[in-house]
């Protein structure tokens, strides 16, 4: 008799990465490689695709939030990006307008930020009657990010508050979030990605 099991979506993620980011497989691909000032096309021989896209998930939110407030005032768009990385630590951050620092009363009184970065399933891109012109719209996003990652740090100020929250061990952990008064308007994600899977 067939043995079966059931599992959180949570440790299906875990589970079957190649359903949600990729494979976590080296595989040898000729990728557009950015060296030296110039775009070029090389051959590499160690690039995981899992890996690359847990990261093009927060870059994706920062070009979204640019989309999102390209015909705002100068003072409120976002036009500065910023990609470091240095060792297993990887920062994104980006100068657009901060996650609102709200509570969602329909959803337990939790904080917009918290939702959208450690909750399964949330996005503000589900209305099926709008265009799109921003990236996913399915609810995994930048929480893909946060599951394959040994820490995970997010910070936002929306121009009136700021919010950092930390979670750790794959988004199991979660820490109580940090809010300040603060008018500066920016988001920054900073996070370790768990190598081993």
């Amino acid at each position: 008799m067939a043995e079966y099991k059931k599992v959180s979506q949570h440790e299906h993620i875990l589970l079957r990465p190649d359903s949600y980011v990729g494979s976590i497989d080296p595989i040898v691909q000729e990728l557009l490689v950015y060296k030296n000032g110039q775009l070029k096309t090389e051959l590499l021989d160690n690039y995981v695709p899992g890996f690359y896209k847990i990261i093009d998930e927060i870059v994706v939110n920062a070009i979204d939030q640019r989309t999102n407030t390209q015909k705002l005032c100068k003072k409120e768009r976002m036009d500065e990006l910023h990609i470091d990385v240095n060792s297993n630590r990887i920062v994104i951050t980006n100068n657009g307008k901060g996650i609102p620092v709200k509570r969602l009363k329909e959803y337990d009184n939790v904080y917009a930020p918290e939702m959208i970065m450690g909750q399964l399933l949330t996005s503000s891109n589900y209305k099926d009657n709008e265009a799109k012109v921003t990236g996913g719209r399915n609810g995994y996003g930048a929480k893909l990010t946060n599951i394959y990652s040994t820490y995970f740090k997010l910070e936002t100020c929306d121009g009136k508050k700021y919010y950092s929250q930390v979670w750790k061990n794959n988004m199991y952990e979660k820490e109580d979030a940090i809010i300040k008064n603060n008018k500066h308007q920016f988001t920054r994600i900073n996070f370790k990605p768990d190598l081993e899977k």
